[in-house]
């Protein structure tokens, strides 16, 4: 199986430590095109665009990154949810589609935080937001289609809506999406081209893609499927789990027990399935062999890491591949460094064949300052 793996792109601001800490840096496009470039330099095949109110835009990102990048592809969030509609949001993926030649992908994201959504003026319950989310795929992609679309239903009204710019991908570029529950399911059956799942442990994630392919089946769909996973690879196991302990070393039992709290009470059935792994306890984060649930102590999302030397992390890769997953939307702290780091040692145990890091230095992907300040981080 040829798999395809995805970096992530820090656009809340990067760190080495989870919790309080005098590292951090900030989300500033000369730092998150630092990261493209160096992504695609060492081979990865895509970069994750996330949304929220704690990023910034994930649209005006990915074109900041048009003419700075020429092969890797950029998974940008697509928010549902978001004020504006599906025509709108037709015409800006056809034309950000148009800028990356055909690079783009979106990553559909139907809800939020309450709070967050409230704040933006969305005042939808999680089924609402998939209910709303159906219409707004529905709209959308028989826009990119070309059609001409007059559409009524209980969240969209639409009356000869046409998109006059069409995109490069055809009938639409690819649609990603991630999510937990029935109603998750069903959205991706229906709509969607690859279906990712947080990276739970591998039985958990088996019965994720039977249901999710068992629906798609029944509609005469086929979809794909990947994994996003948080990965912490040194040279040896001691050295990996040392630096996982280290990530968590900021944090202490009042900042575990707060975070822990306000994700417990999210309406996010993915988010609930993570926070029980580790249920805000330190002990026994381990949930199964190199799989880590540390960065979900205070982290929403993406919270289990792959830790290990390569050939654990690359056995681990194999287990879930085995599962019929051909995509790793992968990420680690700080982004800059961890990208290297995988690229080095876990590209060539799985197929991948990344630059060393003397050409990337040379053709100007890495700011000198940043290697010179982490020197020996492979």
């Amino acid at each position: 199986m040829s798999l395809n793996i995805f970096w992530f792109l820090p656009t809340g601001g990067d760190t080495r430590y989870l919790g309080k800490s005098s590292t951090a840096r900030p989300a500033n496009n000369v730092y998150l095109k630092q990261i493209a470039t160096t992504a695609e330099s060492f081979g990865y095949d895509g970069l994750l665009i996330p949304t929220g109110s704690g990023s910034v835009d994930p649209f005006i990102t990915a074109a900041t990154l048009a003419n700075v990048t020429s092969k890797i592809k950029l998974l940008v969030a697509l928010r549902t949810s978001a004020v504006g509609g599906p025509t709108v949001f037709a015409r800006q993926a056809a034309t950000l589609d148009e800028a990356l030649q055909g690079r783009l992908i979106l990553n559909v994201v139907p809800g939020a935080y309450k709070e967050e959504l409230e704040a933006d003026g969305v005042f939808l319950n999680h089924d609402e937001r998939y209910e709303a989310a159906d219409e707004f795929l529905t709209i959308w992609r028989r826009l990119l289609s070309g059609e001409r679309v007059t559409f009524k239903g209980k969240y969209y009204h639409v009356e000869n809506a046409q998109n006059l710019f069409p995109s490069v991908q055809k009938p639409h570029p690819p649609l990603y999406f991630g999510g937990s529950s029935e109603a998750a399911h069903e959205l991706a059956a229906k709509h969607i081209d690859a279906y990712l799942s947080w990276g739970e442990p591998p039985h958990l994630v088996a019965e994720k893609i039977a249901d999710v392919k068992r629906k798609a089946e029944k509609l005469g769909r086929k979809v794909r499927f990947g994994v996003r996973l948080q990965v912490i690879v040194r040279k040896t196991n001691k050295e990996a789990w040392a630096a996982a302990n280290d990530l968590i070393s900021h944090l202490d039992d009042k900042i575990i027990a707060e975070a822990y709290h306000n994700l417990s009470t999210l309406d996010s059935v993915g988010q609930h399935r993570i926070t029980d792994l580790h249920k805000g306890k330190r002990d026994n984060l381990e949930i199964s062999p190199n799989l880590w649930a540390g960065v979900g102590l205070v982290r929403e999302g993406a919270g289990t890491a792959l830790v290990g030397d390569p050939e654990a992390v690359a056995a681990k890769i194999k287990e879930y591949a085995d599962l019929g997953v051909d995509t790793f939307v992968l990420s680690g702290y700080p982004h800059l460094e961890e990208a290297v780091r995988f690229a080095e040692l876990v590209f060539p145990l799985i197929g991948k064949k990344p630059v060393t890091v003397e050409n990337v230095i040379t053709s100007g992907a890495f700011d000198s300052r940043i290697v010179a300040e982490n020197k020996g981080f492979a």
